[in-house]
């Protein structure tokens, strides 16, 4: 069965196609010129002072965990509503994980859920906090800054979702004024894609240095760092031109230069997406409306404008008697593709065995009732109305 309107997909342009094609054409392939450009101009569109792109979403998580040092005997509050790579992150690198609930109208982390998860952590107390924005849409990022900070927590955002949003204003998600490290995805269904692909911003020069080597084998080739004077200079007191040295065993999460190549096209891009997103968006909460409250779509974060990756809808299925899965596969009969984002990571097998007795009611509402639907830019201006016209045919509305 062909899925007409899938839950997300990229969209790729003639302009997007050069751009790759002439990267291809280049000396180059990877840690080349792009990957650099691609860091400046992503920089500059969330205004953040220093932006190390990486292989993907995931990878850049990871190099947040190893550059903040959450490793062995710490421990980092994750909510429950995100995806896996958030908590997998922290323990790939060996620290603990404390799950915080989240409100079950919009899947974020609240303070009060902050609070709560700090009031599990061993002893009290935590080193960091990785606040996930869902679906485009960020918290309170104000007020969790200030409840962590009182904490003495270092702050990741992990906006994988949220390439685009803004909040406060002329703030941008990125931009680290309330956190020291954010984390963005490039994956095809995001709003802008590079097939694969990952970025951490920060304000930090000492933790974007750091992030840069861990990315590429924990190798410096900066001869200001190099520390064995004997092995890496000649008597004239020159630099060898093939020595580096390595202060740690880093990682290979490097990106090519044919990735950057499409990053960099699609970034010029990214005001049109994030504009088209939410006008569909809009068209699915005036569709919707007259369902209210067995079908609605999430709670919305006063002062601020998503750049919608999901356009998640709350359906109380057990009031309507029906079920997700028969949902699904019925749309799905009609062409219309649907995604669930996400179970609870805490109910996880590996996980639940971490924390067998952990019960997390605001994530668990929320999952019990989500269902994302079909959103990307190149939708129609009636396909909202298809979505919903089915949904609510199949629902028996």
């Amino acid at each position: 069965m062909k899925i007409a309107l899938p839950y997300g997909r990229q969209v790729i342009e003639d302009d997007d196609i050069a751009a790759v094609a002439d990267a291809l054409r280049g000396e180059l392939l990877t840690t080349g010129p792009r990957v650099g450009e691609f860091e400046r101009a992503l920089a500059e569109a969330t205004g953040a002072t220093h932006a190390i792109a990486c292989n993907n979403g995931t990878a850049a998580l990871h190099l947040a965990a190893r550059a903040l040092n959450l490793g062995p005997g710490t421990t980092t509050i994750v909510p429950a509503i995100t995806f896996l790579a958030t908590a997998n992150a922290v323990r790939l690198n060996g620290g603990d994980v404390v799950f915080a609930d989240g409100d079950p109208d919009s899947g974020l982390m609240r303070t009060s859920d902050l609070a709560g998860a700090l009031a599990r952590c061993p002893n009290r107390t935590a080193n960091a906090v990785f606040n996930v924005h869902l679906a485009g849409q960020c918290g309170d990022l104000v007020a969790i800054h200030a409840l962590a900070r009182r904490h003495g927590l270092r702050i990741v955002e992990d906006a994988c979702h949220a390439i685009g949003t803004a909040y406060h204003g002329n703030r941008r998600v990125g931009d680290n004024s309330f956190a020291d490290l954010t984390c963005f995805s490039f994956h095809p269904v995001k709003t802008i894609a590079m097939g694969e692909g990952g970025a951490l911003t920060t304000n930090d020069a000492a933790l974007a240095g750091i992030i840069a080597r861990d990315r590429n084998h924990g190798v410096s080739r900066d001869p200001a760092a190099f520390t064995q004077s004997d092995e890496a200079f000649d008597d004239a007191g020159q630099a060898h031109p093939w020595y580096y040295e390595m202060e740690w065993p880093g990682l290979n999460y490097r990106i090519p230069d044919i990735l950057c190549a499409l990053g960099l096209s699609q970034l010029k891009k990214l005001p049109r997406f994030a504009a088209r997103r939410r006008e569909l968006v809009a068209a699915y909460d005036a569709a919707l409306a007259p369902f209210a409250p067995l079908v609605k779509t999430i709670a919305r974060t006063p002062n601020v404008e998503p750049a919608w990756h999901l356009c998640i809808a709350l359906i109380d299925f057990k009031a309507l008697r029906s079920d997700r899965a028969s949902v699904m596969r019925r749309l799905a009969a009609q062409g219309i593709g649907t995604q669930v984002h996400y179970i609870p990571v805490y109910r996880q097998p590996y996980y639940r065995e971490l924390n067998p007795d952990l019960i997390l009611p605001g994530a668990d509402e929320y999952y019990r009732r989500t269902l994302s639907l079909p959103l990307f830019p190149s939708m129609s201006d009636d396909d909202p109305a298809r979505v919903v016209r089915a949904l609510a045919e199949t629902l028996g509305l």
